[in-house]
């Protein structure tokens, strides 16, 4: 994952499978006391080769991982367990057939929303994507993509709402929503839409593994009153909490210590303007209001 760099024009959205093997790669090199020009001259390849490898910013080929590992002085046990890794790591998710509707640079963003095992995200204009009911989400992405035919609007709709089994598996991950009361202001497809979108978000609530606060206007300026985000942490101890922060055209994926811990410690501060309490009555509030 690379630090800091905007994926709207890359090339190859990086899996979870694939940035473990990279960061095991670079684990196995280092071990071995190989550096990046050796291991380029092995593969005939530049050392930049190598470190986008290590980085998840390119597949990684089973010939160049086989050839990598007996650079290392790995067995051939080793060699064909990487072998075999490198693999699944090259077969896509399951939103590769959404390619159609799905820009690269949020193929990376699916991949670790599917691989996560906590997922903090603050929303600061709508519904987070993971709690939309349908007819929300119909409406978000209509007004996203003006130009869409109804055939690609649908499209994205599945894509958004099929997102969502992760919260049902049997080890789902956590997921804790920060949100401003503006988004439960902004009337999104109407009052009938609204209402059924707020119940959902008391719904889930409800669950041990979401938590849902809404940070009132009365909070006035906060740290976090900025874009929105999502934080990724995972089970992988392999894999660095990685921050998404979206713009118009693209995304940055931050995995350096100083960004992740900025955006975590934000947060932990919007968190506490609010209450479980404060937010669940906030939420019924405007849920009569659309009534």
């Amino acid at each position: 994952m690379s630090e800091g760099r905007s994926n709207a024009s890359s090339s190859s959205a990086p899996t979870v499978l694939r940035m473990i093997l990279g960061r095991r790669l670079q684990e196995r090199r280092q071990e071995a006391g190989v550096s990046l020009d050796e291991a380029a001259r092995a593969l005939r390849v530049a050392p930049l080769t190598i470190r986008r490898l290590e980085k998840a910013e390119v597949a990684l080929k089973p010939l160049y991982v086989e050839k990598l590992l007996e650079t290392y002085g790995a067995d051939r046990q080793e060699t064909e367990e990487f072998v075999a890794f490198a693999e699944r790591a090259n077969e896509p998710g399951w939103w590769h057939t959404y390619r159609d509707v799905l820009p690269n640079w949020f193929s990376a963003y699916v991949s670790l929303e599917t691989g996560a095992k906590t997922l903090r995200t603050y929303e600061p204009h709508y519904a987070t994507g993971l709690l939309q009911t349908p007819e929300y989400a119909r409406s978000v992405l209509s007004g996203g993509f003006p130009n869409d035919r109804d055939e690609d609007l649908e499209r994205r709709v599945n894509l958004r709402l099929r997102r969502q089994a992760l919260l049902e598996r049997a080890e789902a991950p956590t997921l804790w929503v920060v949100m401003e009361e503006a988004v439960l202001h902004r009337v999104v497809g109407g009052p009938q839409v609204m209402r059924g979108q707020i119940e959902r978000l008391l719904e889930v609530s409800e669950l041990d593994h979401i938590s849902v606060d809404v940070v009132p206007f009365t909070a006035g300026a906060h740290v976090g009153a900025c874009a929105p985000f999502t934080y990724f942490r995972f089970e992988e101890p392999e894999l660095p909490d990685v921050v998404y922060s979206e713009i118009l055209s693209g995304a940055m994926y931050l995995d350096q210590r100083s960004d992740v811990v900025a955006h975590l410690e934000a947060h932990n501060r919007m968190s506490l303007l609010t209450s479980d309490a404060q937010s669940r009555a906030l939420l019924n509030r405007m849920r009569k209001e659309y009534a």
